[in-house]
């Protein structure tokens, strides 16, 4: 006998916070808004292009370092506080470690990082700058990291 139904499968992320990420998509207009944001430093800014580069890289981490790894919980109300203790990387894939998404995310500041490094002949202080940061950010993505919390700060917010 033929089924006359299909059988839904949930989404994998129930988390409105978090599952915008799991759209098509999304991979590519992340890296679509990097390289425009670069554009737009070159542009503006009248810099070389490892000086952009640099403040890109720069500039990313200290957006999704904020974003990503220091604030917690989510902006909707609905979902009754239950990530509060959370921030958006433990949130991101119901907290599941070693994702596709999650290991896009690691590579991205990695390959800004060498970006970065190699357009500004790894001179320094921007090597400084860019390993810095780039080490702070991996070293926040890695499992053993999941839930620890630095300086001992522990506010929900």
């Amino acid at each position: 006998m033929a089924k006359l139904y299909v059988q839904a499968l949930p989404p994998t992320d129930l988390n409105r916070n978090t599952e915008w990420f799991t759209y098509p998509g999304v991979w590519t207009t992340y890296i679509l808004i990097l390289f425009f944001s670069w554009l737009l430093v070159l542009s503006l800014l009248r810099c070389s292009s490892g000086a952009a580069w640099t403040i890109l890289h720069l500039s990313h981490f200290l957006v999704t370092y904020h974003c990503f790894h220091w604030k917690k919980g989510t902006p909707f109300a609905d979902d009754q506080g239950i990530y509060n203790r959370l921030t958006w990387w433990e949130q991101i894939d119901s907290g599941k470690q070693l994702t596709r998404n999650r290991k896009f995310l690691t590579v991205v500041p990695l390959v800004l990082y060498l970006i970065a490094s190699h357009t500004t002949d790894y001179q320094h202080p921007m090597l400084f700058f860019n390993t810095l940061a780039v080490f702070v950010l991996v070293v926040a993505k890695f499992p053993n990291m999941h839930k620890v919390r630095i300086f001992g700060i522990n506010a929900d917010h």
